[in-house]
C-alpha cells in the first residue's frame, strides 16, 4: 500500500527529514510517534504528496506517488489535516457529503447518497445530521471530520486515509471514539497512517509504530519491539516503566521519574 524509500526533506540547509524507509500493509494503522519538532507532520505531507521528497522515492499502491494526477489521488486517499475550520455555516450532513465530492460532477448520485448515510450510522452522528457544525462540541465536530473522509475513501480497494493527530484536544471518550473507528477501519482493509503524541494510545492501537527524532527513524516495528524503555528515553529525554497488559498484548507506558534538572522548565 505505501513503500517509502531513502527519503530526504530539505528546506535550504535545514533537514527535516533524513534516509526515512518503511512500509505499511493493507490493514495496517500505522502510529508516528516522536517529540515536538521530530518531524511527523513533515512526514506526513510527504506522504500527502503535499510536498515532495527532496530525496528518495514514495510509493503508493505500487505506483510512484509523483505519477498521481490529485483528481486521481482524491478517490483512494482521504487526509485529516489537525485543524479543521470553517467560516461557513454547513449542516452536518452536507459537510460529510463533501468527502464524496471527488466522485461525482453536478450531483452525488443514490450510491453517494447511501455511503454518507452509511457512514454517519457507523460514526454515530446521524443523530445530528441536520445541526450547524458550528453548534457541535469539539469531539462532535472531530467526528463530522474523520466521517467526512471516510466517505471519501468509503468502498475504495485498498483506500488510504492520513490523520494528523485526530485526537488532539479531545477528552478521553472521544480519543477512544476516533481511534477505535480508525482501528476499524484498519480491520477492514484500509491502510490508516495517523501521528499520536499519545504512546499509550498507538501502543493500543496500531499494529505498527514507528518512532521519529529530529527527522531520522529510530525505530520501526510492532509495539511490542519498539515501545521500549530505551527508545521512549532516546526519543522524549524522559526515563519511564513498563506494564504489558495480557489482556491487550501491548506495553503501557509510565513516567518513572520528575523531570530532570535538564529537562525541567526554568
Amino acid at each position: 500500500m505505501i513503500e517509502v524509500r531513502n527519503i530526504h526533506y530539505s528546506v535550504g540547509p535545514l533537514k527535516l527529514i533524513e534516509n526515512v524507509s518503511f512500509d505499511v500493509q493493507p490493514g495496517e494503522l500505522l502510529a508516528i510517534i516522536g517529540a515536538n519538532g521530530a518531524g511527523k507532520s513533515t512526514l506526513l505531507k510527504l506522504l500527502c504528496k503535499e510536498i515532495a521528497p527532496t530525496e528518495g522515492k514514495i510509493y503508493l499502491r505500487e505506483q510512484p506517488i509523483e505519477t498521481y494526477k490529485l483528481d486521481v489521488l482524491a478517490k483512494f486517499r482521504a487526509v485529516l489535516a489537525q485543524i479543521n475550520t470553517l467560516s461557513v455555516s454547513f449542516k452536518v450532513h452536507e459537510l460529510v457529503m463533501m468527502g464524496r465530492y471527488p466522485h461525482f460532477v453536478n450531483k452525488p448520485g443514490e450510491e453517494d447518497v447511501q455511503i454518507v448515510k452509511t457512514v454517519m450510522e457507523e460514526t454515530g452522528i446521524t443523530g445530528f445530521a441536520n445541526r450547524d457544525y458550528n453548534t457541535l462540541s469539539g469531539g462532535e465536530q472531530q467526528r463530522v471530520q474523520l466521517a467526512r473522509v471516510i466517505a471519501q475513501i468509503y468502498g475504495q480497494p485498498k483506500g488510504l486515509l492520513f490523520l494528523d493527530e485526530p485526537t488532539n484536544g479531545l477528552d478521553l471518550l472521544y480519543q477512544q471514539q476516533i481511534l477505535s473507528l480508525a482501528r476499524g477501519l484498519a480491520n477492514r482493509g484500509y491502510c490508516v497512517v495517523s501521528i499520536l503524541h499519545d504512546i499509550n494510545f498507538a501502543s493500543r492501537y496500531a499494529d505498527k509504530v514507528m518512532i521519529l527524532k529530529k527527522g531520522k527513524r529510530i525505530a520501526f516495528g510492532v509495539p511490542r519491539e519498539v515501545v521500549t524503555s530505551e527508545n521512549i528515553h532516546e526519543a522524549f529525554n524522559i526515563q519511564v516503566r513498563l506494564f504489558h497488559d495480557e489482556e491487550f498484548k501491548c506495553p503501557l507506558v509510565i513516567p518513572s521519574m520528575a523531570l530532570s534538572e535538564q529537562t525541567t522548565i526554568k
